[in-house]
C-alpha cells in the first residue's frame, strides 16, 4: 500500500507533464486537425494545406514564420494570445508573410476558405525575415528569404 500512496504523486506529475507538452506544442495539424493537414514536411519547411468551412472557428494554435498563399477569397478573423483582433480580407493568389505567431482564426464568411502556408523552420533566416514586424505584403527581402528556404530544402 506505500508504494501505491508514493508513486500516486509520481503518475499524476508525469500525467500532467504530459499534458502540458501537449499544451505548448501547438503544432496547427497536431491541434487543429480539421484545419490543418501536413502537405510536405523536411527540416527547412512545413507546408500545410488550410481548410475551413463557412462560420468554422479554430482553437489556439502556432505557426513558425512563413508565407500563406490564398487559394480561395476569404474574409477571416484572426484573434492573437492576447485577445486582440485582426479582420482580413484574403483574396486568391495573393501571398503574404507572417513573423511566428499564435492565434485563433473564425472563418466569418458563408463560403469555404483554402490557403497554404509554408511555414520556415530555419531560425536564422526565420528571425532575419521576421524583423519587419507583422502581416505584409512580401518585399524583395523577404521573397529572397524565402526562396533561399526552398532551395536549401530542395537539396
Amino acid at each position: 500500500m506505500k508504494k501505491l500512496v508514493c508513486s500516486t504523486p509520481l503518475y499524476m506529475a508525469l500525467l500532467v507533464s504530459f499534458f502540458c507538452a501537449v499544451a505548448f506544442a501547438q503544432d496547427p495539424t497536431k491541434v487543429e486537425p480539421t484545419h490543418y493537414k501536413l502537405a510536405f514536411e523536411n527540416e527547412y519547411v512545413q507546408v500545410v494545406s488550410v481548410h475551413y468551412g463557412p462560420h468554422e472557428k479554430s482553437g489556439l494554435h502556432a505557426h513558425p514564420g512563413g508565407v500563406v498563399v490564398v487559394i480561395t477569397a476569404g474574409h477571416l478573423r484572426f484573434t492573437d494570445e492576447n485577445g486582440k483582433t485582426q479582420e482580413v480580407s484574403a483574396k486568391p493568389g495573393e501571398a503574404r508573410w507572417f513573423p511566428p505567431f499564435k492565434h485563433k482564426v473564425e472563418n466569418l464568411g458563408a463560403t469555404s476558405y483554402n490557403a497554404v502556408y509554408i511555414g520556415i523552420k530555419n531560425k536564422h533566416l526565420n528571425n532575419e525575415a521576421s524583423l519587419k514586424g507583422g502581416p505584409s505584403e512580401m518585399d524583395a527581402q523577404t521573397k529572397k528569404l524565402v526562396a533561399e528556404a526552398l532551395l536549401a530544402a530542395m537539396k
